[in-house]
């Protein structure tokens, strides 16, 4: 039986369809395009599920739901015990059902390769693991689709750290293996967005310039890059300039205070006015994904808090 968030409330009643039953269903709506003339009706809010990893899945949505966010961004292996493929197709057309009836969408996943499963790595050396490893994103890649997740945010600076080669290897590494599941990607409607994070989490791309460099020796459409305020301590620019800089390339945005704690414990709500303005000027219209670190305070109140911080800000905007 499926296991969600730590509880299962799912019964499959035995059945284990798998992933290939599902075929090309998707149970979420895709990103469109804003024409530049249109209306700004505000950004879309999403916010990841680790913090409320210790509830059930209706609970988790149901605080989504609540504090006025449109999506939910999910980190896969606060469902499971082993993988994602304990997750049948009933019960991925239950969760998707829940999330429907709460009002919001699933955004993607991230935290990709954080076990469980343990033992993956996509940069290792080891030929065997980083296949095991691939096979493994193909799957997390059924998984995002059949939600109905458009993206799946690459991170797990843990399973991308050199492992006795050079830096240099493991971005060849990196790329090998996103090039192996990016059809796969495309095919289900999936982007895999690699997002730069700081030398203190990973020696395996640090910048957004890393990050799409990258990108281009993969080149393929379903490899992107993503932008987050709090992975940016290599950069050198700041962050409306950043923004302006790589917007044609970026699919999709996280938040937080710069020290990743939730929103209105720091000075976001002051220093992220400009480049909330830049993402207005550029009509961005896709997420904004609330993601911390700091789950102490709760899931509730991380998200009306943050929440009540994301307005604040657009209320500054121009």
């Amino acid at each position: 039986m499926s296991k969600y968030s730590r509880r299962s409330f799912v019964k499959t009643s035995g059945r284990m369809l798998g992933v290939a039953s599902l075929g090309g269903l998707a149970f979420g709506c895709r990103q469109k395009q804003v024409p530049a003339s249109a209306k700004w009706d505000g950004f879309k809010y999403a916010m990841c599920n680790e913090c409320m990893a210790k509830l059930s899945w209706p609970e988790q949505c149901q605080i989504v739901a609540n504090a006025g966010y449109k999506g939910i961004e999910i980190a896969a292996f606060t469902l499971v015990k082993e993988g994602v493929q304990e997750i049948d197709a009933a019960g991925r057309k239950e969760m998707a059902s829940i999330m429907a009836n709460a009002g919001i969408e699933c955004v993607g996943l991230h935290w990709l390769l954080a076990p469980p499963p343990k033992g993956l790595h996509f940069t290792t050396p080891d030929a065997v693991i980083r296949q095991k490893t691939i096979a493994y994103f193909d799957e997390l890649i059924d998984f995002c689709s059949d939600l109905g997740g458009p993206y799946m945010i690459f991170g797990s600076p843990k399973q991308r750290n050199t492992k006795d080669i050079s830096i240099e290897q493991a971005k060849n590494y990196f790329a090998e293996g996103l090039a192996e599941v990016a059809d796969h990607a495309q095919k289900r409607g999936v982007k895999i967005l690699i997002e730069p994070l700081g030398k203190g989490a990973t020696d395996v791309v640090n910048t957004l310039a890393e990050a799409l460099q990258l990108t281009k020796k993969v080149n393929h459409p379903a490899v992107q890059i993503m932008f987050d305020f709090h992975n940016t301590t290599d950069e050198t620019e700041p962050f409306d300039v950043l923004l302006r800089k790589y917007y044609k390339h970026i699919h999709h945005v996280h938040v937080q205070e710069k020290d990743g704690k939730h929103l209105g414990t720091g000075s976001a709500v002051n220093d992220y006015v400009k480049a909330f303005q830049t993402l207005k000027d550029l009509r961005y219209d896709k997420w904004i994904s609330l993601e911390v670190f700091d789950f102490s305070p709760g899931g509730k109140k991380i998200a009306a808090e943050s929440m009540r911080v994301l307005k604040q800000i657009e209320g500054k905007l121009a």
